[in-house]
């Protein structure tokens, strides 16, 4: 089955995470007014160009035009990078990014501030990660997908903060996207069992007001409709034996 991998693809898969993870924080520093989301795609392109058998695995998928996505303050997912969107102080930037390897794919996302961040965007962006680590924890063997979606909308809501529903995680390893879907919602006790050798790409995606969302003229990129503030991470965690293997850090 496409979505019950190996031990030697989740090592694969961890070599090319970490990979992930390094790009993500290398990204941080180049996040400063001034800087336009056309710039941390070039950045991205640049770095795999020095790695061959590394690949931007959005590019091209579903006809996606671009590397990766950039998705700006009000902005959930999917923002395609301009060099005429410039980052100003105050703003939060979620960076989205698939990375193909040896036929197996790996899907991390991190959302940063640019300057200081008002009390709200602060407040957003630790709810969220820490939505995410909180869902890692329920992932093991034996777990359903409903205690993932469960903890991550039990613990957002608890904080005043509304959950994505449009868009959800998914399965991943021999393909970007495959079974389950992994929401942000739902009931503990539910869904599909989880059984070793998945992985999946957990996400939340959480607003600052509500959850409903609107698609772009680009046909891309999903914003909040009442424009309030978005944020998004996400990591690719393997289930084993052992519990949780997050395989982006």
């Amino acid at each position: 089955m496409e979505n019950i991998l190996s031990y030697d693809e989740m090592v694969v898969m961890k070599k090319t995470g970490a990979f992930a993870a390094r790009i993500l924080a290398q990204v941080k520093k180049i996040m400063k007014p001034g800087t336009s989301t056309k710039d941390v795609e070039t950045f991205f392109d640049k770095t795999l160009k020095e790695y061959p058998h590394m690949y931007a695995a959005f590019k091209g998928y579903n006809n996606y035009p671009s590397s990766l996505c950039v998705s700006v303050n009000e902005e959930i997912i999917h923002g395609i990078p301009s060099a005429q969107r410039v980052l100003k102080a105050g703003d939060l930037v979620s960076v989205d990014l698939g990375i193909k390897h040896q036929g197996l794919f790996v899907d991390t996302a991190y959302t940063y501030a640019i300057g200081i961040p008002t009390p709200l965007a602060r407040k957003l962006i630790n709810v969220c990660k820490n939505a995410l680590g909180e869902a890692v924890k329920r992932v093991k063997i034996g777990a359903r997908i409903g205690d993932i979606g469960s903890t991550v909308q039990t613990f957002v809501e608890k904080h005043g903060f509304s959950v994505i529903r449009n868009f959800v995680g998914h399965g991943i390893g021999r393909v970007l996207h495959c079974y389950p879907e992994v929401p942000n919602f739902g009931e503990k006790n539910t869904g599909e069992i989880l059984r070793e050798g998945m992985v999946l790409a957990i996400e939340p995606m959480i607003s600052s007001g509500s959850y409903e969302v609107e698609i772009l003229s680009d046909g891309w990129t999903a914003k909040t409709k009442d424009n309030s503030l978005s944020c998004h991470f996400e990591h690719t965690v393997a289930v084993t034996k052992r519990g949780a293997w997050v395989l982006t850090q």
